[in-house]
């Protein structure tokens, strides 16, 4: 198709507060975008279509059929691909004027500093606390400013953290909105996620993206917005800077690991070819712990037990059974097979390796 760069941008360009030299400054911006999902993939696809020149995706995980109602970019066919490669083929589809590259897998406490240093803003689009923390600590070490959006059932969070004042020091970060990582907030597979409170985080860190490149507007620094999707309210929490933190300490004393996360036992594990090989033997038990007893187990399942009421005290096992403990993503099942193991070394029982989304 024939057009050009200024018939692209007109609508944005018209607007005096961007302009042509605006746009200029969204061309040459290198943006690292990691987590593609419900946040991930919305922000990296109006990022690219706004002219951010430089956009680079990180995520380690395939779509599921449970990402489809609320990550619109990906479709049905797209089942098992992996979020990045989908994802910036799309971009390439629709954004001409952006350079689009990805990484396809997890980033951790060992790759992360290298990686933000190449890029002039990180926008945080990961649904893992751990995770958050870690870009949020390797941010401030690297003087990197981070556009952050969080998640909770009907509420959505936004700030942009770690932006150079003008005498020379930065603002607020994550840790001085909550110090310490929470041990005890479930993710969004355990409390749920209503599809529109996706899109507008995912806006609203986009937009902040846009004004801090182009030096438009009032950015979220130093404060926090709290969105209500159910009120259509909105709260900004002010925060003051903890200058008493002392980050490279932080930084390597962290492992940044869930506890759920932790190396899993492979003799505890069984994987979902030799699931499909067992689902006729007359003596497995699958027992599933997925907190939504609605969701979609393609599989008979013999007992349901959320995972937050089973009581391992008051499991009352069958040592001639093969017991199969499945959840979402492995990671609740695999939990709970481990209190089975030690609590009754002697019997059958093994954990859905990547859970039933990648069954």
């Amino acid at each position: 198709m024939d057009f050009n760069k200024e018939a692209y941008f007109k609508r944005q360009t018209t607007l005096s507060e961007i302009g042509l030299a605006g746009q200029e400054l969204l061309q040459k911006a290198k943006v690292l975008v990691i987590g593609c999902g419900g946040l991930g993939s919305p922000i990296a696809i109006y990022l690219a279509t706004s002219g951010i020149g430089e956009l680079h995706l990180v995520d380690f995980d395939t779509v599921s059929v449970s990402n489809l109602h609320r990550q619109v970019f990906f479709r049905v066919k797209d089942i098992h691909q992996p979020k990045v490669e989908i994802l910036a083929k799309e971009i390439e589809k629709r954004a001409p004027f952006t350079k689009v590259t990805y990484t396809n897998k997890a980033i951790n406490k060992n790759s992360v500093l290298e990686l933000i240093a190449k890029y002039d803003i990180i926008v945080d689009g990961t649904d893992n606390l751990q995770i958050k923390y870690l870009i949020n600590d390797a941010c401030v070490l690297k003087k990197k400013p981070l556009v952050y959006g969080s998640l909770y059932k009907f509420d959505g969070y936004v700030a942009t953290f770690n932006v150079l004042n003008g005498d020379g020091d930065y603002t607020t970060n994550l840790r001085d909105a909550f110090p310490e990582i929470a041990t005890d907030i479930p993710n969004c597979e355990e409390a749920g996620t209503l599809n529109p409170i996706v899109g507008i985080i995912a806006l609203f860190q986009v937009n902040e993206v846009v004004k801090l490149i182009t030096k438009t507007g009032k950015l979220l620094t130093n404060q926090l917005l709290i969105y209500n999707t159910l009120e259509n309210s909105q709260l900004k929490i002010k925060l003051k800077k903890n200058k008493s933190l002392i980050f490279k300490d932080i930084f390597r004393n962290s492992n940044y690991l869930d506890a759920h996360c932790t190396t899993q036992d492979s003799s505890l594990l069984i994987s979902s070819s030799e699931l499909k090989k067992r689902l006729t033997d007359s003596n497995i038990q699958i027992v599933s712990v997925v907190n939504n007893l609605e969701s979609v187990i393609p599989f008979n399942v013999h007992q349901k037990i959320p995972h937050k009421k089973f009581e391992v005290d008051t499991f009352i096992p069958d040592f001639k059974k093969y017991y199969v403990i499945v959840c979402n993503k492995g990671i609740l099942s695999y939990d709970i097979t481990s209190k089975l193991k030690n609590k009754y070394p002697q019997l059958s029982v093994f954990s859905l390796f990547e859970g039933i989304e990648k069954f």
